[in-house]
């Protein structure tokens, strides 16, 4: 662990102007961003005497090896620098918001030609417009479901709308009328283009006008004495207000505001939010925060506020208001209320009022969010009790076994999958802090010294272990290249993500003393003598470390085996998914495969151009040749070896 005395900047090179700062360890990783009004009174804090410091903090500054910072205009401009580094870096200190990206949201593609309702989950994407959260996928699809009635806008994949315009044919729901049928003409572009942004309208709150609309047609039809008409129009007013039920109304009708609820204590805390638009919930959302950093409930809000809307950067106009609301309810008032407001106003394009409700219904609605907050954290510690504690076991118990320095944070596990030798893949899973950490995934494929794969396993883990500590130490010279001291750097100074430039506090290969011997192997031809090596046996269970004729071993019972395993057992899961996938594609030969000049993209290119491979067998040379990137030999090429 470093001495924060070590890299502790002179007081008088650090600026009193507002800005953002990073801390990073001695690979350069930034593993802590935070912001300040005062930069150098703000870094003082972290160089007191360490035993002054709370836990967590301490643990921090030791982990750091460098500080730098960056000086911007305002404490506005702060908040949202701050929230972008965070994105990016993801620091191990920071605050952890888990199980954001599972809930689904109702997704209107705007930025398509022919736009598409459809669920959607994961990160939010440029010219998409959001409805939601919801709790559940179905209450989407019915919801969905009851609007295409009124709405008959496209909710098909973009194969099977290319396949009903080719054929000429609608899909099912073009055929019942829950579809006006863009692919094959029965609505222009530019009409169903207004059809979706009406449904955008009703989805945003906007839903009397719809109803009104519907009721004067069917009176019209109803005059008219079109009773059919009219009997469908009162059908279509039904779905409409059975889709606005499903939402209560909780404040008055013209409410637009969002709704947070904090509990937790000094280690977790479960944070929920209820989206209330036009009066009604639209949507509702919850984390289990791990508060890795000492932090105050205020300042928890500030980094929550940047969670959920820090994307809403990229949005403008109405998919701007719909993302930020007039009004944000909460808990406590964070520590920087006016930053934080600018900050929002500017994303909304009009004033957002941030406060903590004190009377009436919007307090009463502010106590039933943090019911359901209790009730989350509740659960959650049911289902994970001890979760925190049983890790920092596990990774003591790891260290204890291995007598290694410090515990093993970062762990990283190799398997080796194949059938009978061919589509040899390989697996590199990561645990930090005793969790997976799966954006570090790495996958190989065993090229062996002829080219034709790896004699045998042991073969196989030295060439994967090879690689990737070759890695490390090339993306480590690349790193050390570029100055690291501390001091003032510019926001936007371009950084290389380097992938494999962080090595492993632990390797753990799959196997007994033959891989473990072929991983030492590999490690002392590169020099590496800094990461400690072990492998799990699968009969026994048996921990094998280099150079011992006996097993370590771990009661059956023990924390450190049960983390051991679930690793090891990652490990296996994915080097199978990746073998299988290589299987697969080896084992889809196709006619085109052989043609001479003819790589991957235009083998794709004709396909999806064609539609088939019966279609291009009937295509003449000149109709190839015409597509963009062929030319008439490759034409020629091409139609020689489907006549073949």
């Amino acid at each position: 662990m470093a001495d924060p005395a070590t890299y502790r900047p002179k007081a008088g090179e650090i600026p009193t102007s507002p800005g953002v700062y990073r801390f990073r360890d001695e690979h350069g990783r930034v593993i802590y961003v935070g912001k300040a009004k005062n930069l150098r009174q703000r870094l003082a804090n972290y160089f007191q005497d360490v035993a002054h410091l709370h836990e967590r903090t301490q643990r921090m500054v030791t982990t750091a090896a460098s500080v730098e910072w960056t000086v911007v205009g305002t404490e506005v401009e702060a908040l949202a620098l701050e929230f972008t580094w965070i994105q990016q870096y993801d620091p191990r200190f920071n605050v952890k918001y888990r199980d954001d990206k599972s809930y689904p949201y109702l997704a209107v593609t705007l930025g398509e030609e022919v736009p598409r309702a459809q669920v959607m989950r994961g990160a939010k994407r440029k010219g998409t417009r959001y409805f939601g959260p919801y709790g559940h996928a179905w209450a989407i699809r019915e919801t969905l479901d009851l609007l295409l009635r009124v709405f008959p806008i496209r909710t098909c994949s973009a194969g099977v709308y290319k396949r009903a315009g080719q054929s000429g044919r609608p899909c099912l729901l073009g055929y019942i009328d829950k579809c006006s049928a863009p692919c094959v003409g029965r609505i222009s572009v530019d009409d169903h283009r207004a059809l979706v942004l009406d449904f955008c309208d009703f989805m945003a709150g906007d839903t009397a006008k719809f109803e009104r609309r519907l009721t004067k047609r069917m009176q019209e039809a109803a005059a008219e004495m079109e009773y059919e008409q009219a009997a469908r129009l009162r059908d279509d007013i039904e779905a409409l207000r059975r889709a606005t039920e499903k939402n209560a109304v909780v404040l008055g009708d013209a409410t637009d505001a969002d709704v947070f609820a904090l509990v937790g204590d000094e280690l977790e805390a479960a944070v929920q939010v209820f989206h209330v638009r036009g009066g009604r919930i639209r949507g509702q959302r919850g984390w289990v925060v791990e508060k890795v950093e000492d932090i105050t409930d205020g300042e928890l809000v500030e980094h929550l506020l940047q969670q959920v809307y820090g994307s809403a950067e990229e949005t403008t106009g109405a998919e701007a208001r719909d993302a930020v609301p007039r009004e944000v309810l909460v808990p406590v008032l964070p520590p920087d209320l006016e930053e934080v407001g600018t900050w929002l106003s500017g994303l909304r394009g009009a004033r957002v009022d941030v406060r903590v409700p004190q009377r009436g219904d919007k307090k009463e609605l502010a106590a039933t969010v943090r019911k359901n907050a209790e009730h989350a954290l509740m659960l959650h510690r049911t289902r994970r009790a001890g979760d925190l504690t049983t890790r920092s076991q596990a990774l003591r118990e790891i260290q204890e076994a291995l007598d290694l320095e410090s515990a093993p944070l970062r762990i990283e596990c190799y398997d080796i999958s194949h059938t009978q030798g061919t589509y040899q893949s390989a697996s590199m899973v990561v645990f930090e802090d005793g969790l997976p950490r799966k954006s570090e995934y790495r996958s190989f494929s065993i090229r062996g010294s002829d080219g034709d794969g790896a004699r045998d396993d042991t073969q196989a883990m030295h060439e994967v272990i090879t690689r990737r500590f070759k890695r490390y130490l090339t993306d480590r010279l690349k790193a050390n290249d570029v100055e690291m001291a501390d001091g003032e750097v510019a926001a936007d100074a371009p950084e290389e993500k380097a992938r494999f430039a962080y090595p492993p506090s632990l390797v753990v290969v799959d196997g007994g003393p033959p891989q473990v011997a072929a991983a030492k192997q590999a490690m002392d031809e590169l020099g590496i003598t800094d990461v400690a090596l072990c492998g799990l046996a699968k009969r026994l269970e048996e921990v094998w470390v280099p150079g011992e004729d006996y097993p370590v071993i771990l009661q059956r019972s023990s924390e450190g085996l049960y983390l051991l395993q679930r690793v090891r057992d990652e490990a296996h899961r994915f080097a199978i998914t990746q073998h299988r996938r290589r299987r697969s594609k080896g084992m889809t030969a196709s006619v085109l495969d052989d043609v001479p000049g003819l790589g991957p993209a235009r083998k794709k290119m004709l396909l999806t151009h064609f539609g088939s491979v019966k279609r291009l067998k009937a295509a003449s040379v000149e109709e190839i040749a015409s597509l963009r990137g062929m030319g008439d030999k490759t034409a020629e090429a091409v139609v020689a070896a489907l006549k073949a």
